[in-house]
């Protein structure tokens, strides 16, 4: 499933952003929905002025730290969980989660196709609090029992890219499709924060699509954006580079494969 809701960019020209730009429909792949790409388009000003306003007052350089409080301009939620319910609480996989795991070994290098990505920054932390923003979201992290966020950072071999991988360790399936409504930013309700490596403008100051998925217990998000936030001239252009982004997902089917429910050898089918 990959959709996008496209809630306007500070980055589109008049002219651009038309019936070329939505996603054509690709073998094994669920097109997007135009009723909800579409249905940004209404509160277009509304939105310009809000991400405006948020580059003004939380989002300027702090020591190369990423702007604060910043929303990806396309969201897709994934709620289907598909294939991992044996890890779909935590009580069957509760050893946490370490950066070498995660972020290390093929991770630190992604490939496919013409894509090459490097590892430009990366964060583990047990303080959900910290590495987010918005009091709905973080008080929905604290109840519903994240002990983890995962972040890493890539940048392409020709800066042309920066990508955002994220993994969330919640207690159960449950609480990851609660995270994933609360981060489809018509609620308000908050996001997380993303890295910024050296070498490449902040992130998130322009137009990017993010894409979070259920892995089990596990939200798994992929943020991408052109490096400086320039508008990609399709939305197929940010699906091909998330997933190759979401490549360091692979230790979710380690984690799949030690309790039972994988195909072996810690990769996904």
């Amino acid at each position: 499933m990959i959709e996008a809701r496209d809630t306007g960019s500070p980055q589109q020209a008049p002219g651009e952003g038309g019936r070329d730009f939505w996603p054509a429909d690709k073998p094994g792949r669920k097109p997007p929905n135009r009723k909800l790409l579409y249905g940004g388009a209404a509160a277009l000003v509304a939105v310009v002025v809000a991400i405006a306003a948020v580059l003004l007052l939380g989002g300027g350089g702090d020591g190369g730290k990423a702007p604060r409080d910043v929303l990806p301009t396309a969201y897709t939620p994934d709620f289907s969980g598909e294939g991992f319910t044996a890890i779909a609480s935590r009580q069957a996989d509760k050893r946490p989660v370490s950066e070498g795991e995660a972020l290390g070994g093929d991770a630190k290098r992604l490939t496919s196709g013409k894509y090459a990505f490097t590892l430009g920054a990366s964060n583990v932390t047990s303080d959900c609090k910290s590495a987010t923003w918005g009091a709905r979201l973080q008080g929905d992290l604290a109840k519903l029992g994240c002990t983890q966020i995962v972040r890493g950072a890539y940048v392409s071999s020709d800066k042309k890219y920066v990508g955002q991988f994220i993994a969330i360790n919640m207690a159960d399936e449950e609480g990851v499709k609660q995270v994933q409504r609360d981060l489809d930013r018509a609620t308000g309700a908050g996001w997380v924060r993303p890295l910024n490596p050296p070498g490449v403008p902040e992130f998130g100051a322009g137009f990017s699509a993010a894409y979070a998925k259920t892995y089990g217990h596990y939200v798994v998000i992929t943020w991408v954006e052109r490096a400086g936030g320039v508008q990609p001239a399709s939305l197929n252009e940010m699906i091909d580079v998330s997933l190759v982004i979401e490549k360091p997902a692979d230790f979710v089917w380690g984690r799949l494969d030690l309790v039972g429910g994988g195909t072996g050898g810690g990769k996904r089918p």
